[in-house]
């Protein structure tokens, strides 16, 4: 929105669950975005995932650090070209610590994976925990382009209580501690809503997670 009554203000979703808006700056977003078309190129680019029942997922995704594929990591892209899976920059890894300890004030270890997922208009991601890591530490997420609804909900169930929050270019959102194991997904994209001045067509979710390993 151009204008709005009320400024969007920080918010703990649930307990360890924090979303701050607008927590990217403009030059950062601009700066991220560039980083993901480069990333997106193949070898080890873009890729659609498929499920192991059969099925893909609408969101087309690329992996930095670690390649992700259901439900497991690995370092080549073994469900798609086999290419080694892009370098995790370190910039990247110090942007995640900075995200979480500004929204939970937690020095978490060295970020090193990073999950980029494309959503188009019509794409969505089902109600799913991010629990094939072996570290706890908190995971940080990075919105860019279209609005979308970010669906969070419990670490018991896929189904209620779960809170619908608006997401925005330029949005953090950690989630640690006893919501680390959250069920959470995107039900909704509003397309169109990508600020004109980024110049993305559609919805970029930088996801960035500690390993373990």
């Amino acid at each position: 929105m151009d204008a709005e009554l009320f400024p969007r203000a920080r918010r703990e979703v649930a307990p360890g669950a924090v979303h701050v808006p607008d927590w990217l700056e403009p030059e950062r977003r601009r700066e991220l975005l560039h980083a993901c078309r480069e990333w997106a190129r193949p070898p080890a680019g873009l890729r659609t995932v498929r499920t192991p029942g059969g099925g893909t997922m609408t969101a087309r995704q690329v992996c930095l650090g670690w390649h992700w594929y259901p439900y497991a990591y690995a370092r080549t892209v073994v469900d798609g070209d086999g290419s080694p899976v892009k370098p995790f920059p370190a910039w990247l890894g110090e942007l995640g610590r900075r995200a979480a300890s500004e929204a939970l004030g937690v020095e978490p270890a060295p970020y090193d994976i990073a999950l980029i997922n494309f959503y188009d208009g019509d794409a969505r991601m089902g109600m799913h925990r991010d629990s094939d890591e072996e570290s706890d530490a908190p995971v940080v997420s990075l919105s860019l382009g279209d609005t979308c609804v970010f669906r969070f909900g419990n670490p018991v169930t896929r189904t209620r209580p779960y809170t619908d929050v608006e997401l925005r270019s330029g949005d953090l959102f950690v989630f640690g501690g006893p919501s680390r194991l959250a069920y959470h997904g995107v039900p909704r994209i509003h397309a169109g809503t990508a600020p004109p001045e980024l110049g993305l067509t559609g919805r970029l979710n930088i996801t960035l997670r500690v390993s373990g390993r």
